[in-house]
């Protein structure tokens, strides 16, 4: 079960599915968020720079330059994902590669926001022909693989661009098969070496023939 009440039920939800399963997470793996995120941040009076790879203590009033506290950057991401149709697309080789795994892998988004966001984000998703099924989280991921992959055993492959996420999946589902994607690889510079048991791509163009390889398809 998920340890998300919430998650838990959404995944009750879904139709069996007994093919390979690929989960993928939403910003900076299928839709763009780090790139025009700053740009909304313009549009309100503030700017983004990166000292770490976080956004408190990154994001400054432009006019003052005042860093921006923990609620503050809360109540931005807020108004980011309830207007996000306005701001974010599909990140580079998503949908191609997305379409050519879909009809022999269960393809499932698993995106940490607050559930409010999860009917404007399905709508957006839709509205990008990206249909497959949403779910949202707010505690960790894993728990929530372990519970879409089944008893039986079926392959397992988990996209993202948080390390914790996928070390999350890896507590949860010891063999799955782990990627780490991020839309802006500059980022990476920010962040430890990946560990061993986690797939490093640049992009979706290098990530789908090994996903495909991983799942066995």
């Amino acid at each position: 079960m998920s340890d998300d009440p919430e998650t838990a039920r959404q995944i009750e939800e879904l139709a069996a599915d007994d093919r390979p399963l690929l989960v993928l997470d939403v910003d900076d793996v299928v839709l763009e968020f780090i790139r025009p995120f700053p740009n909304f941040l313009k549009a309100r009076g503030f700017g983004l720079t990166f000292a770490s790879f976080r956004l408190t203590g990154n994001i400054a009033e432009t006019e003052s330059g005042r860093l921006v506290e923990q609620p503050e950057v809360t109540a931005l991401l807020d108004e980011f994902f309830h207007t996000q149709a306005d701001w974010q697309s599909i990140t580079d080789g998503a949908a191609t590669a997305l379409a050519g795994l879909g009809d022999r892998a269960e393809i499932i988004m698993l995106t940490a926001m607050p559930h409010k966001h999860r009917a404007t984000r399905r709508a957006h998703l839709d509205a990008l022909g990206l249909n497959y099924p949403l779910l949202t989280t707010e505690m960790a991921k894993g728990p929530a693989v372990a519970k879409l992959r089944g008893k039986k055993g079926r392959p397992v492959a988990f996209v993202d661009d948080q390390p914790p996420n996928l070390i999350s999946a890896r507590n949860s589902v010891d063999d799955a098969h782990l990627f780490h994607l991020m839309a802006d690889n500059s980022l990476r510079a920010f962040l430890p070496p990946m560990p061993e048991d986690i797939i490093v791509v640049q992009d979706w163009h290098e990530a789908a023939p090994l996903i495909e390889q991983a799942l066995g398809l």
